[in-house]
């Protein structure tokens, strides 16, 4: 899924949530985006691989964007905006 270009993009902050078994990474997220200011960006780097669909369906349900997701090895990342 790519909707922002990874090289046109910034993290206000960094999530590290590999090694973390479903719900943690989103749960994390979740508390992470809570303390961010509107529009600012969280990166979340996983391993957990069904954090892949619940970041897209968190995106969709909760109004904050999902401006760029891939993986790279074993790993998840996630750009997310706040809204």
């Amino acid at each position: 899924m790519t909707l922002v270009a990874p090289t046109d993009l910034h993290a206000d902050v960094e999530l590290d949530a590999r090694g973390l078994n479903c719900p943690l990474p989103l749960l994390k997220a979740k508390q992470a985006l809570n303390a961010l200011a509107s529009e600012q960006v969280l990166l979340v780097r996983a391993t957990d691989a069904g954090s892949w669909r619940d970041f897209q369906r968190f995106s969709e349900l909760s109004g904050h964007k999902l401006l760029h997701a891939d993986t790279l090895d074993d790993e998840f990342h996630y750009w997310l905006r706040k809204s």
